[in-house]
C-alpha cells in the first residue's frame, strides 16, 4: 500500500516568545513492511534543522528559534507499506528487548492493572503471544474511546481507572499490564490508514510493541484492537509517548501558548481532506 500522510503542526505565541527549542520525532524510517520513498520537513521560520538519531534510533530534528509569535512545522511524504502480520524485522535495534521492561511514570500500574496482568499471565502459561492478544481485547472491553477527560500527561493507572481515554492511553495501559506480566512492551508513534475512508484524524496514532520470544517485537493496536497491519507508518519508539512525541521542546519569553494540529492519511492517488485540531495522538 502507497500512503501519502501530512502532518503540520503550528505554535503561536502571543506576545511572541523570546526563544524557542523543539526536538521534532516525525520522520519515519525504513525496515520490512515499510519504505520511506519521499519524506521531508519544513519550518516556517528562519531556522536551521539538526539532524540527529537518539537513543533509540529515532530520527530527530532540533529547531531552535526567536523572537517569534508563530512557526509552522510541516512534515510530509509517500511511504510504501506491507503487511507482515504485526511482526517487526529490519529495524535499527540500539536495547536489548528486556530494557523494555522499565516502567515510567505514565506506564506504572496500580494493584488493579497488576490482578488482570497475573491473571491473564497465568491462564496463558508459557503461551506469551496468547496472553498479549487477550490482554489487548481485555482492554479493548474494559475502555471506551472519549478524548474529554484525558491528556498527554495521563498515566496508564489513571486513564485504566477511568476507564476512558485515546489511542495514547490504550497503549500505556497494554505496555505497563504487559511489562507487569515479564513482557517487554514499549510506545510507538505514528499514522494509521482508517479503514472507513476517512482521511482527516485527530491526530496521529499511536500503539504498542511486545517482544515475544523466537518471533521478536510485534505490534498491537489497542485502540483498534488489532496487530499492526500495512494501514500503519511506524515513526518513532520510546518507553512511552514522552521518548516518542512528535514535537517536544521548551519556550522562554512570550505569552499564551496556542497549539493547533493538522494530519492528514490517505491511500496515494485517493482523494481527501485535512482537518484542523488540537495535539493528541489518537
Amino acid at each position: 500500500m502507497r500512503l501519502r500522510i501530512l502532518h503540520t503542526t503550528t505554535y503561536r505565541y502571543e506576545p511572541p516568545a523570546t526563544s524557542v527549542i523543539q526536538i521534532l520525532r516525525m520522520t519515519p524510517g525504513s525496515h520490512d513492511g515499510q519504505y520511506v520513498a519521499e519524506w521531508q520537513i519544513d519550518v516556517s521560520t528562519d531556522t536551521k534543522l539538526d539532524t540527529h538519531e537518539d537513543a533509540f534510533g529515532n530520527v530527530t530534528h532540533v529547531l531552535s528559534c526567536g523572537p517569534v509569535g508563530d512557526i509552522k512545522i510541516t512534515a510530509e511524504g509517500l511511504i510504501e507499506t506491507h503487511d507482515t502480520g504485526g511482526v517487526l524485522r529490519g529495524a535499527d535495534e540500539r536495547f536489548p528487548a528486556g530494557m523494555f521492561l522499565r516502567a515510567t511514570d505514565l506506564t506504572t500500574v496500580n494493584p488493579a492493572m497488576t490482578t488482570v496482568a497475573r491473571q491473564l499471565r497465568s491462564e496463558a502459561e508459557s503461551d506469551t503471544l496468547g496472553f498479549l492478544h487477550t490482554l489487548m481485547t481485555q482492554i479493548s472491553d474494559h475502555m471506551t474511546f472519549d478524548e474529554d477527560p484525558t491528556n498527554s500527561g495521563t498515566s496508564a493507572a489513571e486513564a485504566f481507572t477511568l476507564k476512558r481515554g485515546v489511542c495514547q492511553d490504550y497503549a500505556h495501559i497494554f505496555i505497563a499490564c504487559a511489562r507487569s506480566g515479564g513482557v517487554p512492551a514499549r510506545f510507538v508513534s505514528g499514522h494509521f490508514l482508517r479503514s472507513d475512508g476517512t482521511v482527516h484524524q485527530d491526530a496521529g496514532h499511536a500503539w504498542a510493541e511486545a517482544y515475544v520470544d523466537g518471533l521478536g517485537w510485534v505490534g498491537f493496536d489497542p485502540a483498534n484492537c488489532i496487530c499492526t497491519t500495512d494501514a500503519h507508518v511506524r515513526v518513532a519508539i520510546g518507553l512511552d509517548y514522552l521518548g516518542a512525541a512528535p514535537v517536544r521542546g521548551t519556550r522562554y519569553g512570550g505569552g499564551a501558548e496556542t497549539l493547533t494540529v493538522a494530519v492528514k492519511v490517505e491511500q496515494a492517488g485517493r482523494g481527501g481532506q485535512s482537518q484542523s485540531q488540537s495535539q493528541r495522538q489518537s
